[in-house]
This record gives C-alpha cells, sequence and structure tokens, in this order.
C-alpha cells in the first residue's frame, strides 16, 4: 500500500481525508455519512476519554446513560431547541418489517406497525433527560444535579467529513441542574475552562476561549461559552461548548425544587460537551506531509522500537537488550511497542510509524549493541540523535515532556502570527482570502451585520473573547459605533 499523501500545500482537504485513512484512524462506512472508527483511532479517543471523564468526576460529576430515542412531543417542548435541531433529526416512523409480496426475498415496512407516536434518534439529550430529572428533583437538597453521559447522537448531515461532520458521532454531554442562576453560570465556565485544560495541556491545542453571538448560539441556550482553535489552513475549529440554558428547559419540562422556605422555583441548567470532532482537530492542529504527528499525552504508542538486522544471531542479540529496555520504560508507564516483525524491513516500519504519528522512534542494530548506543528520532521535529544506553530511559522520559511542551508551543505560537486587527473592509477581505486565521474587528452588534459578513465572506464570528478589551471603534462593516473587537474566521 501507497503511504505517499497529498501535501497540505497541495489540497488540504485531501491530504486530511487521506490522512485520517491511510494512519487507519476511520473510514467510510456502508452507511452513508457514517464512519467506521478503527482501533488506532478509538485507541486515541480512548485516551481522550479517560482523562476527559477524570477531570469531569474531579469536579463532581457522575456518568449516567439516557435513551437513543425521544417521542416526538417530548422533543417539541422546549421549542428553540427543536426548532434548530428539526433539519437534522432522524425519525422512527415503524417498529416492524415483513416479507414484501411483490418482491420475493425482500422485505418492507408493516404498515400495520406504525408507532402511537414517532420517536426522535437523538441529536442531543436536552429533553429527554430534562424530563427525566423532573423526578430526581424535588427539594433543594436534590440539588445540584451533575450528571454526564457519553453516547453517541444523530445530526443528518447532507455533507459529511470523517471527524469533522459525521451523521452518527461519538461524544459526551453533561446535563446539571442547580438552586441558583450563579451556581449554573460558575458551572457553564468552569466546563468551559475543563475543557481549555485538555486542549492545552493534553491535545497541545492552545484556544482561545469566548462567547458565541446570539445568532451562533446552542438552540434553547442564554448564553453559549466556547473553545476555539486554529487549523493549519487558517480556519477556525470549534473545539467544545458549555452553554448555560437559564431556566428554559426546567420550564419546559416543568422541573422545580423547593427552596430552603418551602417556596417552589424551577431550577437552573447547563449542559456541555465535546465530540469526536476532537480527533479532527487534533489531525489538522499538527500532523505533517509525512503523516500523523501525535502528542505523547494522546499516543496510543509512546514509543516504538526498531531492530536493524541481517541475521537470526544479530536478531535474538538486539531483541534481548530491547527486551530490558521495554521493562525499563514500562515502569514509568510510557507505552512502548517493539516491533519485532520478521516479515517487514525497517524502511517500511520507519515509514509506517512515521505515518501513525508515534512520537519517538528508537532503531538499534549491530553497531548499536557494540557501541552501547541507540538512534533516536522525533516524530514532530523529524531529527535525531545518538543516547547512550545508560542514559536512554532517563533521556526518553525527559524527550517525551519536550515534545508535548514544543508541539504546543508551534501551534500557539502559528496562532498567535494568525490573529489580525483590521479596520476596514478591504482589509478585512484581503487578510481572509491571502493570510487567513482569525481577524479581530471591530462589529456593530446586530445579526443583520453579522449575517450579512458571512453572505458575503463566508467568515463567522467566531467568538467575543473573554479577555476583549472594551474599545469604542466602528464597525469594519457599517462604520456604526462599536464597543469592542471579535474574531471572525472561517470555520469548519
Amino acid at each position: 500500500m501507497s503511504k505517499n499523501l497529498t501535501t497540505r500545500s497541495e489540497d488540504y482537504s485531501k491530504w486530511y481525508n487521506e490522512l485520517v485513512v491511510k494512519a487507519d484512524l476511520a473510514e467510510n462506512s456502508g452507511v452513508r455519512g457514517c464512519m467506521v472508527i478503527k482501533p488506532y483511532g478509538y485507541a486515541i479517543w480512548e485516551k481522550m476519554q479517560a482523562e476527559l471523564d477524570k477531570m469531569f468526576k474531579e469536579t463532581g460529576h457522575q456518568n449516567a446513560y439516557f435513551p437513543l430515542f425521544v417521542p416526538k412531543s417530548m422533543f417539541e417542548a422546549e421549542e428553540k431547541n427543536a426548532e434548530g435541531f428539526a433539519k437534522e433529526c432522524a425519525i422512527v416512523t415503524h417498529y416492524r418489517l415483513k416479507n414484501d409480496p411483490d418482491k420475493p426475498g425482500k422485505l418492507m415496512v408493516d404498515p400495520n406497525a406504525k408507532l402511537e407516536e414517532e420517536l426522535i434518534v437523538r441529536p442531543t439529550s436536552e429533553a429527554i433527560i430534562w424530563s427525566t430529572y423532573k423526578g430526581w428533583v424535588q427539594s433543594y437538597r436534590d440539588l445540584p444535579l451533575l450528571i454526564n453521559q457519553w453516547a453517541n447522537v444523530v445530526r443528518w448531515e447532507m455533507r459529511t467529513r470523517l471527524f469533522l461532520r459525521t451523521a452518527e458521532f461519538l461524544w459526551q454531554e453533561g446535563h446539571t441542574a442547580h438552586a441558583t442562576r450563579t451556581e449554573a453560570i460558575e458551572e457553564s465556565e468552569k466546563m468551559m475552562n475543563v475543557y481549555a485544560d485538555f486542549a492545552e495541556n493534553f491535545m497541545a491545542i492552545p484556544v482561545i476561549k469566548g462567547l458565541k453571538t446570539e445568532t451562533e448560539r446552542f438552540a434553547g441556550a442564554e448564553e453559549t461559552y466556547c473553545i476555539e482553535a486554529l487549523m493549519q489552513d487558517g480556519k477556525a475549529l470549534q473545539a467544545g461548548t458549555s452553554h448555560f440554558l437559564g431556566q428554559n428547559f426546567a420550564k419546559a419540562f416543568d422541573v422545580k425544587f423547593a427552596n430552603a422556605e418551602g417556596k417552589q422555583e424551577y431550577v437552573w441548567g447547563t449542559s456541555w460537551g465535546v465530540s469526536t470532532r476532537l480527533m479532527g482537530a487534533l489531525v489538522m492542529t499538527h500532523s505533517d506531509d509525512k503523516g500523523l504527528v501525535l502528542p505523547p499525552s494522546l499516543a496510543p504508542v509512546q514509543v516504538v522500537i526498531v531492530p536493524i538486522f541481517k541475521t537470526d544471531d544479530e536478531f535474538t542479540a538486539i531483541s534481548t537488550v530491547v527486551e530490558e529496555l521495554v521493562l525499563q520504560l514500562r515502569k514509568l508507564n510510557i507505552a512502548v511497542k517493539f516491533d519485532n516483525r520478521t516479515t517487514q524491513k525497517p524502511g517500511f516500519k520507519f515509514a509506517e510509524w512515521e505515518l501513525k504519528g508515534v512520537p519517538i522512534r528508537i532503531a538499534i542494530g549491530p553497531k548499536d549493541l557494540e557501541n552501547g548506543t541507540y538512534e533516536v528520532a522525533r516524530r514532530d521535529t523529524l531529527t535525531k540523535e545518538v543516547i547512550s544506553k545508560e542514559g536512554i530511559v532517563n533521556s526518553i522520559s525527559v524527550l517525551l515532556a519536550q515534545i508535548q511542551t514544543d508541539m504546543f508551543d508551534k501551534a500557539l505560537n502559528y496562532r498567535n502570527s494568525h490573529i489580525t486587527e483590521v479596520n476596514s473592509f478591504d482589509e478585512f477581505k484581503e487578510v481572509l482570502e491571502g493570510k487567513g486565521g482569525f481577524i479581530s474587528a471591530h462589529w456593530d452588534g446586530t445579526p443583520e451585520t453579522e449575517e450579512k459578513i458571512k453572505d458575503l465572506t463566508k467568515a463567522s464570528i467566531r467568538c467575543l473573547p473573554l479577555d476583549r478589551v472594551n474599545e469604542s471603534g466602528s464597525c469594519v462593516f457599517t462604520g456604526n459605533p462599536s464597543t469592542g473587537r471579535v474574531l471572525f474566521a472561517k470555520a469548519y
């Protein structure tokens, strides 16, 4: 199988699609718009899942599971949410098939098996969860309710791309209920910060924390907090969202509690989630024309050892030394693989593990045995060095931490050099088409201007940065007064 990839400069979209498939992360399935996540890709997702799950539990959340199907009347209860997802819903109308009398060997929908009420395949779980919470919350003593679920959801996308946009995808969704508005807002901000921490410290992806505009908000939310990342092609990617729901869902599903004085009040809600879209972000932030580049924190294999030999005796001698090194590295919880296949040559193995983004590759041959050394190659910089046998374990441990830091710094430098302030619409368009990245510009605060800019340029307001400075200015499009800059970009 050829490992050659289309280059990023040649066709970034094609490069991405080829890389996801050739690196064995995922492939298209027999179901339109759905993907098969392959073992190597799923191993990365499992590492993401494990770390996020730990972070959720450390902040007091518990996992639960809710049904895949939502009765249509229940789904409609919160109008804005229902309207927001209506065009993406898959609907179950019947519960049985039968043999088609006109087409032997074929099946047809049994017209006598029509459901009394249609079921929505969840595009998100607010409706089913809030209808459940009604029975779980009676008193202020039952609050806060801090629940997360790991699940799949279905959004019937017409244009799909592996990991970034699929009809079915994996995610987690947190849903919490609180006694006060302040507590719910604190929860929304806390979970945005958890996502930012994970993206930066584990994925090595710098993010900008901000608020979505009213137009870009989650359907049914009063406020949406987000983290925005920048890919190597200058497009933004929303890497996670956290929503302050106010009392919208509590009122729609009549979720009340008796406060300390015995008075009935509606609870305050939040929801927050990240999905397998993070896999796409990981690929597009770090990878190069030779394949994946994985941060050590999320790499299923952190170190691969490739023996170089001609005779069975050489292979046996190398294997004896490597087995000892493997044990030493595993004691430090380093995920190491000894690629002792005799069916492939070293050059093939080098290319394969380079494609799969393993952070460190160690090569050892007969001369290395004689000299008591190892050849150590970094995937992120494609540099090599020779390290003595005595210092190898400590060197690998230090190097993995260095790679993690260097990958973040590289992505941060790219991101920071692609935030451009503009003060005219001509400048806006010039930067957007030439340099790309985030454009920091004044906006008059109206949905009409936001929509017009999006229609003309395909750039949307990614967020109102939380750290933005209040400054008087003129809207880049209308010239009307503005109180601060927002970030625009083309986005995935």
